[in-house]
């Protein structure tokens, strides 16, 4: 089974930031990482009690973003960090339940799994506003990391429900939404969500055989 993670703004958020968590826990989720890299360690440790709190009633994982302690000290369902940081508090980030690193490139890659990270985003696949200017790594890329990478590999940047396949089908373990998780309908994330819980990857050899037909 596949996933699909969000990645919290409240600056992209479409109406009330809690009914959007909530609404998002209703659809079906697998996790929701909560970045809000804007506030401060306290003002995001307040926050976070109140998602965390959100999460438990519907058994949605949270999994906290870049702030170590917070996230070790509120108990989190996991730590999601950066490359810089994972090997900065590499013992520290062991507490954790779950440790996801960010990375960007097949090299990352081995370093987030040498800070013992249990899975890692790769991206950005395809363009966003939120990396405007910067060219985007593509599906070919995708596939080279998915194939070479020994942790699981979940595909952020730019994913839509018209291209989440691709991502999934280039071996990718799940995507993951920003902005368009912050303002999709309920039932638009619960589509896409049983899409990715649905889907069934063709062995490769099988894969190749279809593709030339």
């Amino acid at each position: 089974m596949c996933k699909l993670v969000v990645v919290t703004s409240r600056k992209l958020c479409q109406g009330d930031f809690f009914e959007r968590i909530h609404l998002l826990c209703r659809a079906g989720v697998d996790e929701i990482v909560l970045r809000e890299k804007d506030l401060s360690e306290w003002e995001y440790q307040k926050l976070a009690k109140e998602v965390l709190e959100v999460c438990q009633e519907y058994q949605t994982k949270c999994i906290l973003h870049h702030y170590v302690y917070s996230a070790i000290a509120l108990r989190a369902d996991g730590i999601h960090v950066s490359v810089p940081v994972a090997m900065k508090h590499n013992r520290m980030i062991q507490e954790a339940r779950l440790v996801g690193v960010s990375t960007h490139s097949l090299e990352q890659i081995y370093l987030a799994d040498a800070c013992h990270a249990d899975y890692v985003f790769y991206g950005h696949v395809f363009e966003t506003d939120c990396k405007t200017g910067l060219m985007p790594r593509g599906i070919r890329a995708l596939e080279e990391v998915c194939e070479k990478s020994a942790l699981p590999v979940y595909a952020i940047g730019g994913i839509l429900p018209e291209n989440a396949e691709s991502c999934l089908n280039a071996g990718a373990a799940g995507v993951c939404v920003m902005s368009w998780g912050m303002k999709a309908s309920e039932a638009e994330v619960a589509a896409l969500a049983k899409k990715c819980h649905e889907y069934r990857r063709f062995p490769s050899e099988l894969t190749k055989e279809l593709a030339l037909k």
